[in-house]
């Protein structure tokens, strides 16, 4: 056969080009395994966060969760109930020592009323505190709390009796009367509660003891009238109560007696 001329010049470059090309390795299997490992780690790790989302979502890991947040939540509250437990309960006495030196004057006493408070237990329910004015040792005076049942409910009155059976002052604590109409009950709102200063069996009548529309002396207010009666009428089972237990109430107890001798 006859030979191509410059055949063999292109046989010599490739066979360098031969000679120089990197020698081929079986990496094929590995580059395989490399492949499929990351898509079994990826399905290694989508399996461990679709168990955590469900196990975070199960009702018993919600339950507990909520459970936690309650005790926390119930702790901090307890905490801070018992952080102001105190100051309400100084502020509870400072209001009541004021409510009091509006019905019992503080020249009436050389003690405080609040701490030589007792309950006075009779028939019925004729139970209530009583706030004793000390002077030298005897009872001056004695304030305690009547309720009346008014127009928008019970009507809380603290009234203070002298010694002889005399109203010192009467003071609504509480009630929840119609504003602008039975609302001049209290003090700050009209002087109509200063009318019963003075007053006692002794020297107003039993037919007296209600409001002008029903025969008696004290005014009743335009629009209200429930009201006023309702504070009349507890004043003077008020004042029936002092005169029944009039000795007793005068008495100091031992205890009292003997921490104020």
């Amino acid at each position: 056969m006859a030979r191509i001329p410059g055949s063999s010049f292109y046989e010599k470059l490739s066979r360098r080009l031969v000679r120089r090309r990197p020698p081929e390795t079986e990496d094929t299997g590995s580059e395989a395994e490399a492949l499929v490992e990351p898509d079994g780690a990826a399905d290694a790790a989508s399996s461990a966060t679709a168990a955590g989302e469900h196990g975070s979502r199960s009702p018993i890991y919600l339950a507990a969760l909520l459970g936690g947040f309650a005790l926390i939540g119930a702790a901090l509250l307890a905490t801070g109930f018992a952080g102001t437990e105190d100051a309400i309960e100084q502020r509870h006495k400072e209001d009541l020592q004021a409510s009091l030196s509006m019905v019992m004057p503080e020249d009436l006493h050389d003690n405080d009323p609040v701490v030589d408070a007792w309950k006075f237990s009779a028939t019925g329910d004729n139970s209530r505190m009583i706030y004793p004015a000390i002077r030298d040792g005897e009872v001056t005076a004695i304030a305690y709390r009547v309720t009346g049942q008014g127009y928008g409910g019970a009507i809380l009155i603290l009234m203070g009796v002298s010694a002889n059976g005399e109203l010192i002052g009467v003071r609504v604590l509480q009630h929840a009367e119609t504003p602008g109409l039975g609302d001049k009950i209290e003090a700050e709102k009209s002087a109509w509660i200063e009318n019963f200063s003075g007053l006692s069996f002794g020297n107003t009548s039993q037919d007296d003891w209600r409001v002008k529309k029903d025969g008696g002396r004290f005014d009743q207010f335009s629009g209200a009238t429930i009201t006023p009666r309702a504070v009349v009428k507890a004043v003077r089972e008020g004042l029936e109560f002092f005169a029944s237990y009039r000795d007793a109430l005068t008495t100091l107890p031992k205890k009292t007696s003997e921490a104020n001798p």
